[in-house]
């Protein structure tokens, strides 16, 4: 008689209680964002108080996400 026993690995990953993922950004916020990307592309942003075109990308985010700051959706802190 051959009886096989079978032991299963250990993967060595363990399952963490931590936090549960939440959005960082509200869609609300994401919409804004859009729109300031829209008006960039457009060639209509302006920066604030030099009121000179906006070209970069990431000017054109950072805009959006203040806006949607203003307007109180849910936005994470800036870093600055």
């Amino acid at each position: 008689m051959a009886t096989s026993t079978t032991k299963k690995k250990a993967t060595g990953k363990k399952k963490t209680a931590g936090k549960k993922s939440t959005r960082k950004y509200s869609p609300a916020a994401g919409k804004s964002v859009e729109r300031e990307m829209r008006a960039m592309k457009e060639g209509k942003l302006k920066s604030g108080r030099s009121g000179k075109k906006v070209t970069s990308r990431k000017q054109a985010i950072a805009i959006g996400l203040s806006e949607a700051r203003k307007a109180g959706d849910k936005v994470p802190a800036s870093k600055s």
